[in-house]
């Protein structure tokens, strides 16, 4: 994975001024356009559109400074039909406009050239297990929330603090298939979704396909597939992100799997009365790279 992350750097370079055909060069990498964005936007801390548009501004300030050629024909050659959307562009990387850059020679906010090198990590044996399921559902309350990379989610908090105690109780006497117990679902997340990108959070249970969900409950269809489960216990909610972090830079790039769109699903085991701590298991859907 590594090794396909940094020929999409180089790729990146030399197509910089074009579209980018995203599925066309993952297939090239051999692995998937969506495995591809995930692990980007997990390694690099930004999604890959994010990363092309900042090397591209930064090529391009190269241009607005020499002043050499007009602003429509720096627009053109770095993708842009017209000078107001290039303009956009340029201010949201750079915070100026052009023409003020090209006046007063800044400011400038340079994006370097990626390059992903692989760390001797890992000193921690991460437990795992993997899980071959037949199609289920997922059935419970959901909503709508902002992604938040670290520390509680303070909209999931309201979500689950919104139902009655009863509601809990009732949702995990519905639970009848694995994973087992009340559930913390994400869903509709974009591979490469930046923090405070919208996803579907759902706190219920998994039911068998043919278990019939009350009508008051959201339902997600999940397919037949493998699933990588990875168990953590400690403080909640840092050591559930720590290891979800360390699925991307560690477990990925050393293991013959790669994400398939799906899901992601966190199971709490036990936890402690306030939640301080807690055991959980992390199931993300797989398939051989």
């Amino acid at each position: 994975m590594i090794s396909a992350l940094n020929k999409l750097i180089d790729l990146v370079e030399e197509h910089l001024t074009e579209e980018l055909d995203v599925p066309a060069l993952a297939g090239t990498l051999g692995t998937t356009e969506y495995h591809l964005r995930r692990m980007f936007s997990s390694l690099a801390g930004m999604p890959l559109s994010e990363y092309v548009r900042r090397r591209r501004m930064t090529v391009a300030a190269a241009d607005v400074v020499r002043g050499e050629d007009d602003l429509l024909s720096i627009a053109v050659r770095h993708g842009y039909g017209s000078t107001e959307a290039f303009g956009r562009a340029f201010r949201a990387v750079h915070g100026a406009a052009p023409r003020d850059v090209r006046r007063d020679g800044g400011p400038l906010q340079t994006q370097p050239q990626l390059r992903f090198r692989l760390t001797v990590e890992g000193s921690t044996p991460m437990d795992t297990r993997f899980a071959d399921r037949p199609a289920f559902r997922l059935i419970g309350h959901a909503t709508r929330v902002p992604l938040i990379h670290e520390g509680v989610n303070p909209h999931i908090q309201q979500h689950i603090a919104a139902l009655p105690e009863q509601e809990h109780a009732r949702l995990k006497s519905l639970g009848d298939t694995d994973p087992a117990g009340l559930l913390q679902v994400c869903d509709d997340l974009a591979p490469d979704s930046p923090e405070g990108s919208e996803l579907t959070y759902l706190h219920g249970v998994a039911v068998t396909r043919d278990t019939p969900a009350p009508d008051d409950l959201d339902a997600i269809e999940v397919p037949a597939g493998r699933w990588v489960v990875f168990r953590s216990a400690g403080p909640y909610p840092e050591t559930l992100q720590t290891t979800w972090a360390a699925t991307a830079s560690e477990w990925f790039p050393s293991n013959p799997w790669r994400l398939r769109p799906g899901p992601s699903i966190v199971a709490v085991l036990d936890r402690a009365e306030d939640f301080s701590t807690a055991t959980c298991e992390l199931w993300l859907p797989v398939e051989p790279a």
